[in-house]
């Protein structure tokens, strides 16, 4: 890859709003996100981090600005929509796996629909993406017999299974128990360090410190302040982001 495309952001959003109705759950979000950054994004509930991140392979449809994710301007143009998608892996709160496949038929299923590799190769780099994410046992069980980080981590594997560019996690460990978030965690911890590109919404703060390279604060729809893990968590400037993080530590 040339230095000129390394310097290019890979996701581009600039003044996106979202209206539900009457309702504006985003007012005007501007963010640019480099090839191999981890940005995670936090605040409150009903704040617009989620919709946000779901508008970015159009999951949301923003109704004002422009998102450019890898040099594609996401549009009404289904072709557009689908190119995006296949650069852009999404892990949700929910783990959304077929009930009725096993693991490795949910992993392979895109692969081989969407970008149209065989069946062996599909079945290979799945078993390469479970013992990445430490569960290559588990490889012909169905979801209802794993627990819910494994179910995660499946979910994880799933979407690297396409090979996309970016990740988008929409707030991964927030449906699980206690003391299967770390599991997930590592295995997000490895991709950052891995050089995958990363948009991650999450209360998780450990992860946030330890990771990220940059922190954006929503809240009400807006981004009401952005900075490297320390400026954020050493030296917050706004009242708002101060009031939230003293709220979110103490737990």
């Amino acid at each position: 890859m040339d230095d000129q495309r390394e310097l290019q952001p890979i996701v581009v959003c600039r003044d996106v709003h979202k209206w539900y109705g009457n309702f504006e759950a985003l007012k005007g979000i501007s963010m640019e996100v480099k090839l191999t950054e981890v940005v995670v994004i936090f605040g409150p509930s009903g704040s617009g981090k989620s919709t946000f991140i779901r508008t970015i392979n159009r999951l949301e449809e923003h109704q004002q600005g422009d998102i450019i994710v890898d040099g594609i301007e996401l549009g009404h143009d289904v072709r557009d929509i689908e190119k995006i998608r296949m650069e852009t892996g999404m892990v949700f709160q929910q783990f959304n796996l077929f009930p009725h496949l096993s693991v490795m038929q949910n992993i392979i299923l895109a692969p081989m629909r969407v970008r149209k590799w065989s069946k062996d190769k599909s079945e290979e780099i799945a078993m390469q993406l479970l013992e990445r994410v430490g569960i290559p046992e588990q490889a012909y069980k169905y979801p209802a017999q794993l627990s819910g980080g494994q179910q995660q981590r499946v979910a994880m594997a799933r979407a690297l299974a396409m090979q996309p560019k970016v990740m988008l996690f929409d707030e991964p460990t927030s449906a699980l128990d206690p003391e299967m978030i770390k599991e997930v965690l590592d295995v997000m911890v490895e991709l950052a360090e891995s050089g995958m590109t990363m948009l991650v919404v999450t209360h998780e703060m450990g992860f946030a410190r330890g990771v990220a390279d940059r922190m954006f604060f929503f809240d009400e729809g807006l981004i009401v302040e952005s900075g490297t893990p320390k400026q954020i968590f050493n030296d917050p400037q706004e009242d708002r982001t101060k009031l939230f993080l003293s709220q979110i530590l103490q737990h």
